[in-house]
């Protein structure tokens, strides 16, 4: 069954990605000092849900801007609004309530102007993406990777938990390695893709696949070791009382990134990487499901 347009406009899907406002949350179950009540279970809910109508709000916006290219898309001409079943007026009103509703959820995950603010910059900076940013040379992905970094934060600050540097790392190369495969996949659609693909995505003029592969080679590798040096640092196995469990949770994220990267360039997928991180893929669903359930252990343990 097909969700109304006005629902399908917001993007629901794409939430998921705000599953990194529940990082800081998660990995502070395993620490002795952070004891998880309802009011901090309440707080990074509605943090979760702060974030999800901002980016809906931002999605509106972008679908407006690009709505002329979107209906030449083989694709994105299924978008509401490029298909004409929700007008511009009607998603620019939506777009203002969903923004004013997310910094109101902001405050009520925890009162006060330092969450709030850090909504409020994630959604600033993702207009000034779909208005300019978006069309400038690696400043795109950075400004993706930033906007990952910005949920870490703002779930930590929900639940009053300082994040961690090594957190921030690993979210940060990871959400950079997801922006470059991304722009991969899109540019490699442009190239092979129907007449008329290449001409909807102006950003990618600067991009070539011999650089964009370089670049996830290098995001790649920082990624690993990053991770595998947050298992093996000392405050964290004291931290978790993990001893080596954390580590074997580390082939888990060598595979990982693998698998992806077989879907991006073998299967011509990654356009979309929600998708795949919402089942697209049964051997990377699964793996992601065992490094869960390592890393559980591992702090529960």
């Amino acid at each position: 069954m097909q969700l109304p347009a006005l629902i399908r406009a917001m993007r629901p899907h794409q939430w998921a990605k705000n599953v990194f406002v529940l990082a800081a949350f998660g990995f502070a179950l395993g620490n002795d000092e952070f004891e998880p009540n309802t009011t901090t279970i309440l707080g990074v809910v509605l943090a979760f849900f702060a974030f999800s109508f901002g980016a809906s709000a931002i999605y509106l916006i972008n679908d407006i801007l690009d709505v002329n290219e979107d209906r030449i898309h083989p694709t994105k001409r299924n978008r509401p609004i490029a298909a004409g079943e929700v007008s511009v007026p009607v998603a620019i009103g939506l777009a203002i309530a969903l923004a004013i509703i997310a910094l109101g959820l902001a405050f009520a995950a925890a009162p006060g102007w330092v969450l709030p603010t850090v909504v409020g910059s994630y959604m600033v900076m993702n207009l000034a993406y779909s208005l300019k940013l978006k069309h400038v040379v690696l400043v795109d992905v950075f400004c993706i990777a930033t906007g990952f970094l910005l949920r870490v934060l703002g779930g930590g600050i929900a639940v009053h938990v300082e994040v961690s540097h090594w957190l921030l790392l690993c979210t940060f190369f990871l959400a950079l390695f997801l922006a470059l495969n991304k722009r991969r996949a899109e540019l490699a659609l442009a190239i092979g893709g129907p007449e008329g693909v290449g001409a909807t995505r102006s950003s990618l003029r600067g991009y070539n696949l011999g650089l964009l592969d370089q670049l996830v080679t290098m995001i790649s590798a920082c990624t690993i070791v990053c991770y595998a040096l947050y298992t093996v640092d000392p405050l964290t196995i004291e931290k978790f009382r993990s001893g080596e469990l954390l580590v074997g949770s580390v082939p888990f994220v060598v595979f990982g990134l693998a698998r992806y990267l077989y879907l991006v360039q073998t299967e011509g997928r990654g356009e979309s990487p929600t998708k795949i991180f919402l089942g697209g893929d049964l051997w990377f669903l699964g793996d992601l499901i065992a490094w869960t359930c390592v890393v559980a252990l591992a702090v529960a343990f």
